[in-house]
């Protein structure tokens, strides 16, 4: 089992991988980070997310973020951001499964999978690196659907009971 967290901290693997899906869920929410601070009061997470501002800054502990500041997000900030993730996948799970539907029957439903597409790569080049490689790939077409498809069932999975600790198990490697 490895352990992606160093003392009180994150890893960079594990902080990529949950921005990248708040970013498939802002995707979706075209209301993103107003929805995010929303649900973190609704979850009494005030202590640890008093504002949109907070918010932002430890999305960008992403290295992935054009405005990357590697501030050391602490686990509790970092589990705080899951919850927010758990809660807006099964407020969103209606639309989620209607793109990865739209996605299998592309003749039927190709208009909802390409105008997703359009709005992740907008929303990746506004703020993502676009010279990083790894951007790169989820800026091309042909190469981003097998990460969006994944980064979908995934948030698919959070709307269980134990939606919460199955996405953390998923971000911590488990």
């Amino acid at each position: 089992m490895k352990d992606l967290t160093k003392g009180n901290q994150v890893s960079r693997k594990s902080i990529e991988k949950l921005d990248l899906l708040l970013l498939i869920l802002e995707t979706i929410d075209l209301n993103g980070i107003q929805s995010l601070y929303a649900l973190s009061n609704r979850l009494d997470l005030n202590d640890v997310l008093p504002n949109k501002i907070t918010i932002w800054k430890l999305r960008n502990n992403n290295p992935l973020r054009k405005s990357y500041i590697n501030n050391n997000i602490k686990v509790n900030e970092f589990e705080a951001l899951i919850k927010i993730t758990v809660e807006m996948s099964k407020y969103l799970y209606p639309y989620i499964r209607e793109i990865l539907k739209s996605k299998e029957d592309i003749k039927e439903d190709s208009i909802i999978w390409n105008d997703f597409n359009k709005r992740f790569i907008e929303l990746t080049k506004e703020r993502f690196n676009v010279d990083s490689m790894r951007v790169k790939k989820l800026l091309n077409q042909a190469e981003n659907g097998e990460i969006i498809i994944k980064s979908l069932l995934i948030l698919s999975f959070c709307i269980s009971n134990q939606g919460y600790q199955k996405l953390k198990n998923f971000l911590y490697d488990f």
